[in-house]
């Protein structure tokens, strides 16, 4: 039966029916014949006016052979001869109705697939037609025509389909095969390091395979993307060889179909993308979820490039490289003196944090010099093909950056956003193109889609290490991201900008001059505060990273950073990583002073003892260590007399008797 890889074909939007599984049961002659009537007159009715634009002949030929097929189940029905079947023509029967769902799912995969994916399974979608007709040619050598009584025209159409049946050899359209080789060679070409001439281009999207506008270029690549998604590696071609194709289709919408796009497109586009596989929502989401082993005790963050020092203890490398840069003898963790400044590489540990990264769903963007097999397991390396027609669209949308009309830049920003998405490769080579001035002058458009669309792109262009600096670099650029997160025209540019100080305080040197932007860790609070859930977690993260700076901590009370973070203990989504932040923060008498005056402060904190998560408990009670070290005395004497405590205490006293 071609049953697996037809299904696996249509697998890219919903399951098929159970029915499509099993044959009917339990039902009486007459019902049998009924239900095969009414079945295969709808699968004719649906598809024979339909004009595929591929695989014409193959679902031709099967729809004429389900028309004769409901020319026998009509007569049966009609004479009266279906009402007394034999044992091996209901068994036929069953077998039938299971062919003709399997020949609705091909049909339907022919009908609702994109063209290119319809192309690239040429041979296999073609193999399934000649399966199914096999199936066919054996059904009917088995099928007891003796047994029934049909008129001589009936028997006439069903001797002629099973002659046909047998003599049925597979079809591949030649026409349809000379694109699908032509498609290989634009894919060729760019793995050599040529783009394809542009009238070969044209000839093979527009002529070819009708694509005619930049709509339906899109609806192309999205449903390659998707496959790459929803087959979870077991397609063919490989991902790899896919990921080139959607590149070169990206790079033919923009060359072919130019810029102009109409405003309300944008608006949905970006709405349907919602920063879906982004690192620093990705890090969000996962945040209280890290184990703590893979946490450096320096910045607290995921650790990048674990290095073991000479005292046995693991740390992050830039962080303990900074650590004896700054003329530290000792050990963080420790305190132990160093024997040697040797870092040796914790490549057990990396490789549990690559995996556990994989398993999370997050981009794993390891240091320049780490192991190749460690990157190769964090994902797999796009093609030359895929790099290299996304390098030519890449310089494509920056042109239109440059020069283009409000429009195009506008829609040459989003196609930045979309680039970048994905790859340390593509991210890369479009900031060292120049883009990241020309998205910083977007970011203060009056137009949203251009500043949602801009801000996003530099959100996900800040994700490799390497143009963090070149954001934090470019004049105004910081200021103007600041002025998305606390005046943006859309909730999504507002939230991406948080996300993007989230991402650029990654790096230690930053966080400082982060925090110092006027505006940023207010309107930060006023997230964490106001803002949607996704918004929140946003705001929290980049309030956590900016707080492992000691010098942020008078910035962060005055700005009312601990205020909203006391209040957002309440809130489940956000509560872990607001402890975690205070724990840093009262960890200078001045931050602790600050956090031991909040009302509800001390309140928040117990209630986690007693009901938070293991994570959210941990903060907790790291925060109110470090309150009653920093604080003194009088905060001391304020956390024991805490009602909420003494309760908390009470119950442990009772759950040890």
């Amino acid at each position: 039966m071609a049953t697996a890889a037809i299904f696996s074909s249509l697998r890219r939007r919903r399951s098929p029916s159970l029915e499509a599984f099993l044959a009917p049961v339990d039902l009486t002659d007459v019902a049998l014949v009924q239900t095969l009537v009414s079945v295969s007159t709808e699968l004719v009715s649906c598809f024979s006016g339909k004009s595929l634009f591929f695989q014409r002949k193959n679902s031709r030929s099967l729809i004429r052979r389900i028309e004769v097929f409901v020319v026998l189940l009509e007569y049966l029905r009609d004479s009266g001869a279906g009402s007394s079947l034999s044992s091996t023509t209901v068994v036929c029967f069953k077998e039938l109705y299971l062919l003709l769902y399997r020949s609705k799912i091909l049909l339907d995969c022919c009908v609702q697939s994109s063209k290119l994916w319809l192309l690239l399974q040429n041979h296999t979608i073609s193999g399934h037609f000649h399966d199914l007709n096999q199936e066919i040619s054996t059904l009917l050598d088995v099928f007891p025509l003796d047994d029934v009584e049909l008129s001589e025209d009936v028997r006439e159409q069903i001797d002629l389909m099973q002659k046909q049946s047998r003599k049925a050899t597979l079809f591949i359209d030649k026409d349809e095969e000379d694109l699908r080789v032509r498609f290989f060679s634009f894919l060729d070409e760019f793995e050599k390091g040529k783009i394809p001439n542009l009238v070969d281009l044209r000839l093979f999207f527009v002529e070819g395979l009708g694509i005619k506008d930049a709509k339906s270029f899109r609806a192309e690549t999205e449903f390659l993307e998707e496959q790459i998604v929803n087959h979870e590696g077991d397609i063919e071609p490989t991902a790899s060889v896919l990921n080139g194709f959607v590149a070169i289709a990206c790079y033919c919408r923009f060359l072919l179909y130019g810029f102009e796009e109409n405003e309300v497109e944008l608006q949905i586009g970006n709405r349907k993308m919602l920063r879906k596989g982004l690192i620093s929502q990705e890090i969000a989401e996962t945040f209280i979820t890290v184990p703590k082993d893979f946490c450096c005790p320096i910045s607290l963050d995921l650790m990048r490039d674990p290095v073991i020092i000479s005292t046995g203890q693991t740390y992050d490398r830039s962080s303990i490289s900074r650590w004896m840069e700054e003329g530290h003898c000792t050990c963080p963790k420790t305190g132990q003196m160093l024997m040697n400044t040797r870092l040796v590489p914790n490549r057990a540990l990396r490789n549990l944090i690559v995996q556990w990264c994989t398993a999370h769903g997050i981009p794993y963007d390891p240091p320049e010099n780490s192991d190749s097999s460690v990157e190769a397991f964090a994902a797999a390396m796009p093609s030359k093909a895929a790099i290299e027609a996304n390098r030519a669209t890449a310089t494509l949308l920056i042109h239109q950056l440059a020069r283009g009309s409000q429009g195009a830049k506008s829609v040459a920003a989003r196609g930045i956003r979309l680039l970048a998405k994905t790859g340390r490769e593509n991210r890369a080579f479009i900031a060292e193109s120049g883009a990241i001035p020309h998205l910083s002058k977007l970011l203060s458009s009056t137009n949203s889609v251009a500043q949602e669309n801009s801000v996003t792109a530099i959100l996900n262009l800040s994700i490799h290490d390497k143009n963090k600096s070149k954001i934090m670099n470019e004049k105004g650029c910081l200021g103007s991201i600041v002025e998305v997160l606390r005046f943006g025209l859309t909730t999504e540019a507002r939230e991406n900008a948080a996300a993007t100080l989230f991402s650029l305080s990654a790096v230690h040197d930053y966080k400082k001059r982060i925090s110092d932007e006027e505006g940023a860790v207010e309107a930060l609070a006023v997230l964490l505060r106001a803002g949607t859930r996704r918004g929140k977690k946003d705001a929290v993260t980049a309030l956590f990273n900016l707080s492992t700076h000691t010098e942020n901590c008078l910035r962060m009370i005055e700005a009312g950073a601990v205020t909203a973070l006391v209040g957002a203990l309440g809130n489940e989504g956000v509560a872990e990583e607001s402890a975690g932040a205070l724990a840093l923060i009262v960890r200078q008498p001045i931050g602790a002073m600050a956090v031991g005056g909040e009302e509800t402060a001390l309140a928040g904190l117990v209630g986690m003892m007693r009901c938070g998560t293991p994570k959210g408990k941990e903060n907790a009670v790291a925060a109110l260590l470090e309150l009653c070290r920093s604080g003194g005395t009088a905060a001391t004497e304020k956390v024991l007399k805490a009602p909420a405590l003494a309760g908390f205490a009470s119950e442990s006293t009772v759950h040890r008797h």
